[in-house]
């Protein structure tokens, strides 16, 4: 297939998927991403890093504003093409360092699968992407017990997306919405296995580790829920979910949100609501430039290094404020 043929279909590709989206749902805020690392030790060096929500098919952001007390640079990592801001002190002349980015967020009904038919064009992804897709992350094992699990799940299924719909299955009815204790969190998938319980990255940590065990490509992304009925406020958390490719489709889930309103336990099937902002995708995250620690488990917060280690001293302030909407109201943090 030659360059220019290539590009036709992914042009086409495109504009098809904008043409879905503009019939569907969508919501319009600002949101504000801010954040102050704390305790600095002065004279040391500092880097910091965090993520930056970009345009989609899925959702259109322009950056209001962007500050920092440091200077602030963007970049982006190999792997997953995530874009970041990175600022750096070579030594650090104050013990507190503030940052906040303002966004404007277009954000747009998500419908790939509905009353068992696709939902807009198929889509082609380079196969090293899918390979991608199909290998372990740290916390998500693709052989061992969850293989073994994904096989008795989806015995008797011939097909990605009836062995996929297993899959989801299994995950609602093991897993519960249940952030007590400790363990939760971390989108380790085989204590989730084991726990039947956590939030959002452990629901969706053990779907993917299942699915890839079946040769169903699913990756991970993640940002900030944009509560429903309220038109403005602080957000205390964030908010994951998954797509996993199936005949030449991408198909949206949302199994934790699923849980939590069971009515909508089919919705969540190939459909995700206008009520959220990505910020990333994928786990075990290389940040660009590099940082010296680990790989970043997922990559939603800011992330900082003081001496080349891990600082993890800092106070997050995440807000949104529907545009043109009623007067603000804070939402109490859970």
């Amino acid at each position: 297939m030659s360059r220019s043929v290539r590009a036709a279909m992914m042009a086409l590709v495109v504009f098809s998927s904008l043409m879905v989206a503009a019939q569907t749902r969508q919501r319009h805020f600002r949101f504000t991403y801010a954040f102050t690392v704390r305790n600095l030790p002065v004279g040391k060096p500092v880097r910091v890093w965090f993520p930056m929500a970009t345009s989609d098919a899925w959702q259109t952001v322009k950056v209001v504003s962007a500050t920092g007390d440091l200077p602030l640079r963007e970049t982006r990592e190999p792997e997953y093409g995530d874009r970041m801001f990175y600022a750096e002190a070579k030594k650090a002349t104050k013990a507190e360092y503030h940052f906040a980015v303002t966004y404007d967020v277009v954000r747009r009904e998500r419908v790939g699968y509905r009353d068992g038919h696709f939902v807009g064009p198929a889509v082609y992804p380079q196969s090293a992407v899918l390979r991608r897709l199909l290998e372990p992350d740290r916390l998500v094992p693709t052989t061992g017990k969850l293989a073994e699990l994904a096989k008795v799940q989806t015995q008797g299924d011939t097909t990605p997306m009836a062995k996929a719909r297993a899959i989801y299955d299994y995950v609602f009815r093991t897993m519960r919405y249940d952030k007590s204790g400790t363990g939760w969190g971390r989108g380790d998938a085989e204590w989730a296995c084991d726990a039947k319980h956590g939030n959002c990255t452990d629901f969706h940590s053990l779907f993917i580790s299942m699915a890839r065990s079946q040769g169903i490509p699913s990756r991970f992304a993640i940002g900030f829920p944009i509560p429903e009925n309220t038109h403005a406020g602080e957000i205390p958390g964030y908010h994951c979910w998954v797509d996993f490719y199936a005949d030449k489709h991408w198909v949206p889930i949302d199994i934790s949100e699923a849980w939590l309103d069971k009515a909508k336990k089919d919705y969540y099937f190939g459909s995700r609501g206008d009520n959220r902002v990505q910020f990333s995708v994928g786990r075990d995250i290389r940040l660009s430039p590099a940082q010296a620690g680990e790989p970043v488990n997922y990559f939603v917060y800011p992330y900082v290094e003081v001496e080349g280690k891990a600082f993890p001293n800092v106070r997050n302030e995440f807000s949104f404020a529907d545009v043109m909407g009623p007067k603000k109201t804070k939402i109490a943090k859970k």
